[in-house]
């Protein structure tokens, strides 16, 4: 097991299983899912090296934080944790509000997500 985590953070049981198995081989560093916001924020103790975040928690109805809600307390507690949004939403505003409070990058959930995904957390980690 290594020292070094990513937490993936997502209502989405198949957005999430999808994650799972595309990142959880690689030996570099451990994964962590989370489907809330609130469940991610509780786990920060763990120091997370990276965060994949999804923008809306529309799946948990227990989810009191949305993902940019969560994005903000992240980046309160340790400024220093690269936090990478991703969402559905066709909208172009999004990218400056992320920007705004300190998200590293933002990907669309479309039909490639899952590579631009890889390459961005080989780009934050230096796998």
């Amino acid at each position: 097991m290594s020292d070094r985590i990513v937490f993936f953070v997502d209502d989405d049981k198949m957005i999430i299983n999808l994650m799972e198995y595309t990142f959880r081989s690689r030996a570099d560093y451990e994964v962590k899912t989370f489907y809330t916001g609130e469940e991610c924020i509780e786990n920060l103790h763990l120091k997370p090296e990276l965060i994949i975040l999804d923008y809306i928690f529309k799946k948990q109805k227990e989810a009191k934080l949305s993902g940019l809600d969560t994005l903000k307390k992240i980046k309160e507690i340790d400024d220093s944790i690269p936090v990478v949004m991703l969402t559905s939403e066709d909208d172009t505003t999004l990218v400056e509000e992320f920007k705004k409070y300190g998200a590293y990058k933002y990907i669309a959930k479309d039909a490639y997500f899952i590579d631009t995904l890889i390459e961005t957390v080989e780009e934050i980690l230096k796998v």
